[in-house]
């Protein structure tokens, strides 16, 4: 008996761990990376502003440091794409702007009279500043609500459902306000606005509770709403002579951009904009050619997260030319204690396992979505939940939402979130090539080892993430269909357990090894 289990233990262990083979076609290229991103909203608004300086530059070195220490490792995970999040003017109304969280209003550079202050929004000018000192290549300027002397209401919340906060016939003010703030935050910053995206979420309401308040600024738009705004910024841009260009529609689920959800005329967005249509926006001065969603409840189960994307890339592809980008997500869903800690967004995880839920929707949105860019929400947070990159607490608890907490210091951490996204942020750069790995089955790999590589023609790199969401460590052949690698050797950076992006030995491409519940990106050099 004791001959037989040990000869099943083998088998057992030699099947676990046999070798498979996967082919990487360096020649299809699939499509152009332009970059992965976080937001600034809404801590960094104190943290900025507040925090000992050398704890914002250890902060801003996670978040946007592509350096390198002597033993090979990361000093952070080199975002590619900062959003600045351009106030309505709620901080300056105060308890009147009826937003009920303090950490949640933001100021606005245009004030009552209609002169600017581009002295405001200090601590995020702070960061906009310690991103581009380490190299950050993309900056996105990005509103909630129109300045509050514009709105409906006077709040930079709306009473209306679907329809825009906006006095009638203010349009073409609104319009001028994203191109003087982008001018006056250029001359002041030294920094060049890639994108503007002008309404975020069009989708929900954002109007009061029970209680007469909401906890952030927001606003309805319908499709049409949208288009007019587009429509008036393209042409001040145009008028300006400025190259930054607009970029909608921020849907809040990405299925409003495929589908007809509630006939509200607030979905079918890549049809409305960049179909037959006469709402077309492709051929307006300064608009880019990409569709921007939400991945917001729309990840759980996983066979709903894979035929979702399956369905956006089907829609993306019948309009040539048009890109799709993923430009918000934290975690939102209940996909149940046996996949993350606490098993919701609630409570706050450092940990692997919520690390390797959202990587696994990473990879999906760019290999199956086809997102040509990945970008999260909160980069910092300071409550006990699931919503940052970087963790903020006084040292005592899991995070706070009285006004006071951390307002002026605290301490910060890293999670493995973080540490994640940095094996796509920080070696898959803008303009690197997605090249194709044929023959994934996604439903399969979603719960075991799913693959992206990329080309890097400057610099002759490949780079290959995989993300090993089973509990077994996997062994890999990389088949190159076309060119080799340079003494067929792959460097790996590991995010696991007890690694964050941490360099490991070099393995040869036939014999490589993928540890259990880990996210690894493996460099090499391209002969051909």
């Amino acid at each position: 008996m004791r001959k037989i289990y040990i000869s099943l233990l083998l088998l057992t262990t030699s099947l676990t761990f046999a070798q498979r083979t996967i082919s990487i076609n360096t020649d299809h290229v699939v499509q152009t990376m332009d970059g992965f991103g976080g937001s600034d909203a809404w801590r960094i608004q104190f943290v900025g502003k507040n925090w000992p300086e050398q704890k914002r530059n250890a902060i801003a070195d996670l978040l946007f440091s592509k350096e390198i220490d002597a033993q090979g490792n990361p000093k952070g995970i080199g975002l590619s794409i900062w959003r600045f999040n351009l106030g309505a003017g709620s901080t300056e109304q105060g308890e009147n702007s009826k937003v009920s969280d303090e950490w949640r209003r933001s100021e606005c550079f245009l004030n009552a009279d209609g002169t600017y202050d581009f002295s405001k929004q200090e601590g995020q000018r702070w960061f906009l500043q310690a991103a581009k000192k380490r190299g950050v290549e993309k900056f996105l300027i990005f509103t909630n609500s129109p300045p509050v002397y514009m709105t409906n209401n006077g709040l930079a919340f709306s009473s209306q459902k679907n329809k825009l906060n906006l006095k009638d016939g203010a349009i073409p003010k609104f319009a001028d306000f994203l191109v003087q703030s982008i001018q006056g935050l250029e001359k002041k910053e030294g920094i060049k606005f890639e994108y503007v995206s002008p309404l975020n979420e069009p989708q929900w309401e954002w109007m009061a509770g029970n209680n007469g308040t909401n906890s952030q600024e927001g606003t309805p738009a319908t499709n049409q709403e949208i288009y007019e705004v587009t429509k008036a910024l393209s042409d001040k841009l145009k008028a300006n002579k400025m190259s930054t260009e607009i970029v909608v529609a921020e849907a809040a689920q990405i299925n409003y951009l495929y589908e007809n959800v509630n006939g509200e005329n607030r979905d079918n967005q890549i049809d409305y904009f960049f179909g037959k249509t006469k709402t077309n926006i492709s051929k307006l001065p300064n608009v880019k050619n990409v569709i921007l969603g939400h991945s917001y409840f729309t990840t759980w189960p996983v066979d709903k997260q894979v035929l979702s994307r399956k369905l956006i890339a089907a829609e993306i592809k019948q309009k040539p030319g048009l890109k799709y980008w993923q430009s918000e997500y934290c975690i939102l869903e209940n996909p149940g204690e046996a996949e993350i800690p606490g098993g919701s967004g609630g409570e706050r995880d450092l940990g692997m396992q919520t690390a390797l839920f959202v990587a696994r929707l990473i990879h999906n949105d760019i290999a199956v979505a086809n997102a040509a860019s990945w970008q999260w929400w909160t980069s910092l947070t300071r409550v006990d939940y699931k919503d940052g990159l970087i963790y903020l607490d006084d040292g005592k608890s899991n995070g706070g939402t009285e006004p006071n907490y951390v307002r002026n210091d605290g301490q910060f951490h890293d999670s493995k979130l973080l540490w994640a996204l940095g094996n796509y942020s920080l070696f898959v750069r803008p303009g690197m090539l997605r090249v194709d790995v044929p023959n994934q089955d996604e439903a399969a790999a979603a719960n075991d080892v799913m693959l992206t590589a990329y080309k890097d023609t400057a610099n002759k790199k490949l780079i290959i993430v995989a993300v090993n969401c089973g509990k077994d460590n996997q062994k890999y052949k990389f088949n190159l269909l076309k060119g080799q690698l340079k003494n067929n050797e792959l460097t790996p950076y590991i995010t696991a357990e007890n690694s964050n992006l941490k360099r490991s030995e070099i393995q040869k491409a036939d014999n490589l090894e993928i540890p259990e519940k880990s996210i690894v990106t493996f460099v090499g050099e391209l002969q051909f």
